[in-house]
């Protein structure tokens, strides 16, 4: 792991210390530039499962891959149970596992839960720092969710927002959300979505719908749309027609047109897989990024496993610095 101090033993990183340690812009850095990695061939993903276990509703999986130029080696263990937020906890659950490119050796076992959820709102904010208008005031959620409060909280320190509008499918979710935004101190304004589209420049999706729920004649030229829930076949989350009109980026183009919100204009025939562009190569400064004011540009943000591996790796190099790591003998 980069930076890392050689120890002896497995390193274990809980939850609580994950969250105390690695903030958002801890998150931001690792995302920024593994995406940048990823574009100039220095980092790569394998192959990801993710299957229905025929049990509890849930979805298990595994994403993993190596980041060559950040040494770091793992696999994220975890997935999703519908359930778990009645018995009180996150429906997101996952353990990260860190290996030592140089020996194979398993190096560090770190709580993936928050994880998970701050690298997916900085993913987010990466995109809309390199991509979103430099004058967007109006920021909309669509989505109300446990990672919606992350995405907010991560976006709001993109732009200058003036406002946040929000559209969820279960209205009572909304407080929530519009206490993060008081925290922040933004207005809060609860709104239907065609008049989430009319008025913000910002829009991110963070659902697991299965079913458009933005309309491309709903949305204004010049937005950018972060669309952060769809990572399974079958997902949707906005108009495949919409999708279409845009300039698309992406964490990964693998991903993207297989599980991510590009899947259905993917196979419609009205997007082809050579207008999708990584992310990294705006960050990398190989591709301009936003062309015009009027642009609507789409960030495609299926999540990736380098992602996972590269803020778990910023928490155990944090937590190994600091004294706070538990260390133990296989």
């Amino acid at each position: 792991m980069k930076d890392m101090p050689e120890t002896q033993g497995l390193v274990i990183v809980g939850e609580a210390e994950c969250e105390r340690l690695v903030g958002r812009k801890d998150a931001f850095d690792a995302v920024e530039a593994v995406f940048g990695a990823m574009a100039k061939g220095d980092a790569w993903n394998f192959p990801v499962v993710r299957e229905a276990i025929g049990y509890a509703d849930a979805l298990y999986g595994f994403k993993s891959g190596f980041d060559k130029a950040g040494k770091v080696l793992g696999v994220k263990s975890g997935g999703y149970w519908p359930g778990n937020m009645d018995k009180g906890l996150t429906n997101h659950q996952s353990t990260v596992f860190l290996f030592d490119p140089d020996t194979g050796q398993l190096a560090a076992l770190v709580g993936g839960n928050y994880l998970t959820a701050v690298r997916t709102a900085a993913s987010s904010a990466v995109s809309i720092a390199h991509l979103a208008r430099k004058d967007a005031k109006v920021l909309g959620m669509v989505g109300a969710g446990h990672q919606s409060q992350f995405q907010l909280r991560a976006a709001a320190e993109q732009r200058d927002f003036e406002k946040v509008v929000a559209w969820n499918p279960h209205p009572e979710m909304l407080p929530k959300l519009g206490a993060v935004a008081e925290e922040l101190g933004l207005p809060f304004e609860a709104v239907t979505q065609e008049q989430l589209g009319a008025q913000a420049d910002v829009i991110i999706t963070i659902t697991s719908a299965f079913e458009p729920l933005l309309m491309k004649d709903w949305i204004k030229p010049g937005t950018h749309i972060a669309c952060m829930g769809t990572d399974t076949k079958g997902k949707q989350e906005v108009d495949a027609a919409l999708v279409a009109a845009t300039t698309v980026f992406t964490d990964e183009v693998a991903q993207s047109i297989s599980i991510g919100e590009a899947q259905h204009a993917i196979a419609e025939g009205s997007l082809t897989e050579d207008r999708i562009t990584p992310i990294g190569a705006v960050i990398n400064g190989a591709h301009p990024g936003r062309s015009s004011d009027d642009e609507i540009t789409l960030f495609d943000g299926t999540g990736v496993g380098l992602q996972d591996l590269a803020v778990a790796s910023v928490a155990a190099r944090l937590a190994e610095e600091e004294g706070s790591a538990k260390r133990v003998s296989l």
